[in-house]
């Protein structure tokens, strides 16, 4: 008989009881997700992620003592290959720059749904950055007004970038998931992540975050209309 997939082990962070719970048992009816802790603050998801081996770690922003932000940047430290994936009610550019400036490899707001939450667990496990679409268009709006004529021009692309590696990036820059953009180009989503792979190593971005900024900066961001 053929081995069956290893779950994800996955720590459930927030410091509201119901809402921690709900999300555990939610998680729970998935045979690929196995939640192997809960945490209350952000010193209890460090703690608890470490010694459960954790591989993805589920948290919230707003924690009493230490905040998942810095919970994220320790676990940065301490732990590199737990892949935090933020779930939080706080979508302004404050927090979301704040949490994944500290390493965070995902960011959802909580009006996500269930399939959503399972779907974002086994891609940043997977080594993979996954944000919210709304999350993105900020980044994209915010992007674009540090992009409006200053004086400065951008720095040139890198040269190691082909023609559809650019393409790609632009489509990122102008928000569209990965998904969209195996529409919009015709080809296959596995297609566009290879892409992906490889033009962040030529860039030297480890996210979607940088990637968009990485864009605007060298002049391949979406024309605003």
């Amino acid at each position: 008989m053929p081995n069956e997939a290893k779950a994800i082990r996955v720590v459930v962070a927030d410091d509201q009881t119901v809402v921690r719970e709900a999300v555990a048992a939610m998680l729970g009816l998935y045979d690929d997700i196995d939640v192997v802790g809960t945490a209350a603050d952000g010193t209890q998801a460090v703690s608890t992620a470490i010694a459960e081996r954790a591989e993805v770690v589920l948290m919230d922003l707003n924690m009493p003592g230490m905040d998942g932000a810095d919970a994220t940047s320790e676990l940065s430290d301490r732990a590199p290959d737990v892949n935090v994936l933020i779930l939080t009610t706080y979508g302004d550019d404050a927090s979301i720059m704040r949490a994944l400036d500290a390493g965070a490899r995902g960011y959802l707001t909580k009006d996500a749904g269930r399939a959503d939450i399972a779907a974002a667990i086994r891609t940043v496990a997977g080594g993979q950055a996954v944000l919210d679409p709304k999350v993105q268009r900020q980044l994209v709006r915010a992007a674009m007004q540090q992009a409006q004529p200053t004086g400065r021009t951008v720095a040139a692309p890198p040269a190691g970038l082909t023609p559809r590696e650019r393409e790609v990036l632009t489509l990122i820059a102008s928000g569209m998931s990965n998904r969209d953009i195996a529409g919009h180009l015709f080809v296959s989503e596995g297609t566009v992540k290879t892409h992906i792979n490889n033009l962040f190593a030529k860039a030297g971005v480890r996210d979607r975050a940088a990637a968009v900024t990485f864009a605007f900066q060298h002049g391949l961001g979406p024309t605003p209309e």
